[in-house]
């Protein structure tokens, strides 16, 4: 497993370059298509649309969420085309987090004027080596 903090910032360039080159304007499923054939094509191991179960009072749900990528077993990629970002977001990846178990994840929102504000990076009991 790569360590977290160099794929973070890998993905965050990959992201970056993105932006620049398509602007804001596409649907989510868009960008998600292209930043996976990017770090797919970095060597990266890449799952899309993960499903997620929850198990609540004894009883398992199957495919309560769905989660847009992992990223290397341990990196959860949000992947959002909005005018903003709002707290319900942050709020969505830090459940996927804790529910999968997973130390970080990137909130990343297409639609702004530049990718710089369209980036939150969050952390469920993480702490770098």
């Amino acid at each position: 497993m790569r360590q977290i903090d160099a794929l973070t910032a890998a993905v965050i360039d990959e992201a970056i370059r993105i932006h620049r080159e398509l602007g804001p304007g596409l649907f989510e499923s868009v960008y998600e298509s292209i930043l996976a054939g990017r770090l797919d094509a970095l060597g990266m191991r890449i799952e899309r649309q993960l499903t997620l179960p929850v198990e609540f009072d004894g009883k398992r749900f199957d495919a309560a969420f769905r989660v847009d990528m992992r990223v290397e077993g341990c990196l959860v990629l949000e992947i959002k085309a909005v005018d903003q970002l709002s707290k319900a977001h942050e709020r969505q990846l830090i459940t996927y987090l804790r529910l999968m178990k997973q130390p970080v994840g990137l909130l990343l929102n297409f639609s702004g004027a530049t990718m710089k504000e369209g980036i939150r990076r969050m952390v469920n009991n993480y702490a770098p080596d």
